[in-house]
């Protein structure tokens, strides 16, 4: 199972969202982030994929999610996603060669355009609160999940 992360910039009720590219995700709207790489802990890992996809340095985060998902078809998938709510950085966010930027108001977050899951848990984060759960996909949908409201990490 691989470690990743996702990041997420929020800033005056709105996130930014970006359009994947290429490779795993093509296609759908994701937040920021990728593969732990051998040495990095895993917070190096959001910061170090953060500029990479956005250009972006974060200054004020925090881990709000840590979400297993599991690939029964293909699963060289399976990951441990670390998410992190980002709420100031230096730079401004711009589009690379693997992913777009765009600002949505959090009423209107586009999830049909993205993973199935995130619909589950994506509006406690954006609500302030703390999440631990576990998807499995079958392909395009979401088959299982447990999503839970925990304390912090």
């Amino acid at each position: 199972m691989q470690n990743m992360t996702l990041a997420l910039l929020v800033r005056d009720a709105k996130i930014c969202l970006g359009i994947k590219k290429r490779k795993f995700g093509k296609d759908k709207y994701n937040g920021f982030g990728g593969k732990q790489e051998p040495g990095e802990t895993i917070e190096q890992t959001m910061i170090r994929e953060l500029n990479e996809e956005l250009c972006v340095k974060p200054t004020t985060y925090q881990k709000v999610g840590e979400m297993t998902y599991i690939f029964p078809a293909t699963p060289e998938y399976d990951q441990m996603v670390h998410i992190y709510i980002v709420t100031a950085w230096e730079g401004l966010p711009k589009e690379t060669d693997e992913m777009t930027s765009e600002w949505f108001d959090f009423a209107k977050i586009p999830y049909d355009k993205m993973w199935d899951n995130d619909k589950h848990w994506l509006p406690y984060v954006l609500e302030g609160k703390t999440v631990k759960g576990y998807v499995e996909h079958d392909g395009k949908t979401t088959s299982k999940k447990e999503i839970n409201i925990v304390d912090g990490f």
